[in-house]
């Protein structure tokens, strides 16, 4: 496994401010070994780093208490919601108290007159779509797994929708927030637009916890369309399907989703989810509008499609055959396990201009072979974002430093061609060594914005940026 940085651990704090929450919380702090083995799990290769203690708030108020006792005694505090996230984001490199969230999951409001809502941070994507279905309403932001809002706005997060609805940080009104200093703020008011101070919403959006913790979310919401309809198309090579992409976008279709399968995923998604597709690199699409609508567009999408050597387009409007090929597009990761069981999925993604998709696709397929290595790639390549799942047996060191070249590769070339290292799993553990190379000077401004607002490092130290 990769070895994270471990951090000088305070350890008489860390002894003090565990009793001392003890005798504030009762059972509601934990000390288990597995509970904070929990509470360190990664989902990546990096190995776990557990906190010292585990506590379970029930309001923004109890929040602030855990975070003024962390502070007045120097004590790292890591925020936690589901876990899932890819990068180390949840390690305790220190030592320190994890604040788990999952117990402020309440919808406070929604106002589906104005098209938004106010949530506390453990609820999750899909329970919160659940409440809002009878009103007409939906949120948009879908990453697959089902994330808690809080963690979703704390990593910044994607997914398969953000093509046509934008990421977190274009879903968001305001939010409340617990200060490294135990004091409360709240970003902005539900208005959708202000020119009032910094933008502190989006400074606190993708800050994975080094700021201060979110308690309290704002999010804009959209009306569920008239009609829905997807679609799949086969193509003979990855670079194709890239194309059929690129040409799509900038014909202005106004793509909902449009995923891309490579050969190896397509293969897994009929293994797993009992599909019977051509196992040639596959885009599944998604439209929204009204029923002429969505009509037009998939049309006109096949006949892109027809000009790059696609095959096999189907379009429905289905609800049972919808779900069907989306909920075998969000089970990739479980499915692609199945192509070499018994391995690890060390998942990574980058994001490039579209109009460089296709090359970069194509050249990370070209080093997997050369490393020999098994990594299949799926994408939300409607914006330029594609992730590659190299399958290691983490028992061999050379297969492991062979996907840690690979994984390297893949970041450099992709800020070579004017991406990014990440285009929605976040920096983490994962991605530090990258930062700087893609943003340069500007990473010194972020140290700086840290130090003026958590001067002791206490909030989810040892992330995002070195110390």
């Amino acid at each position: 496994m990769a070895q994270p940085i471990m951090l000088p651990r305070n350890e008489t704090g860390i002894e003090t401010v565990t009793g001392i929450l003890k005798q504030r919380f009762g059972d509601r702090v934990q000390t288990g070994a597995s509970v904070r083995e929990q509470h360190g799990h990664t989902t990546t290769w990096i190995d776990n780093q557990s906190p010292d203690a585990v506590v379970f708030p029930e309001s923004t108020d109890e929040v602030a208490e855990i975070v003024r006792i962390c502070a007045e005694y120097k004590v790292p505090v890591i925020p936690f919601g589901t876990g899932t996230s890819l990068e180390g984001h949840v390690n305790a490199p220190a030592g320190g108290i994890s604040v788990d969230l999952m117990r402020m999951n309440r919808i406070l409001a929604v106002h589906a007159e104005d098209l938004d809502c106010v949530v506390q941070p453990g609820v999750t994507r899909e329970d919160l779509n659940t409440h809002l279905r009878d009103q007409g309403l939906f949120f948009p932001i879908d990453p697959g797994a089902n994330a808690s809002l809080g963690g979703m706005a704390a990593t910044r997060a994607s997914g398969t929708n953000a093509v046509r609805y934008g990421t977190m940080k274009d879903n968001i009104l305001g939010l409340e927030v617990v200060m490294a200093d135990g004091q409360v703020i709240r970003t902005a008011q539900r208005a959708r637009k202000t020119s009032a101070g910094y933008d502190l919403t989006r400074l606190m959006i993708g800050a994975e916890g080094t700021l201060g913790i979110i308690t309290e979310i704002t999010l804009r919401l959209q009306g569920i369309p008239e009609a829905i309809s997807s679609a799949r198309c086969s193509f003979p090579s990855v670079d194709a399907a890239c194309q059929a992409v690129i040409a799509t976008i900038q014909f202005g279709i106004p793509m909902a989703r449009i995923e891309l399968l490579d050969e190896m995923s397509v293969k897994a998604a009929n293994d797993y989810s009992g599909l019977e597709l051509p196992e040639t690199p596959l885009l599944l699409l998604e439209f929204h509008g009204s029923e002429n609508g969505v009509v037009e567009q998939a049309d006109s999408f096949g006949e892109i499609a027809a000009d790059f050597g696609g095959t096999g387009f189907a379009a429905t409007t289905t609800t049972e055959e919808r779900n069907k090929l989306w909920k075998a597009r969000h089970d990739m990761y479980w499915a692609s396990l199945q192509l070499r069981p018994g391995a690890s999925g060390i998942s990574t993604d980058v994001c490039v201009p579209i109009s460089r998709l296709a090359e970069c696709v194509t050249a990370a397929q070209d080093k997997a072979r050369e490393l020999g290595l098994i990594a299949p790639i799926v994408g939300h390549v409607g914006d330029g974002n594609f992730h590659s799942l190299p399958l290691i047996d983490m028992s061999d060191a050379d297969e492991v430093a062979r996907a840690g070249e690979f994984v390297g590769w893949l970041n450099d070339l992709a800020i070579s061609m004017e991406g990014t290292c990440t285009g929605e799993h976040g920096i983490g553990q994962g991605k530090k060594p990258y930062l700087e190379q893609e943003l340069g000077a500007a990473t010194r401004y972020m140290a700086a914005i840290k130090a003026a607002l958590d001067p002791d490092n206490i909030m989810n130290p040892g992330k995002i940026l070195p110390g």
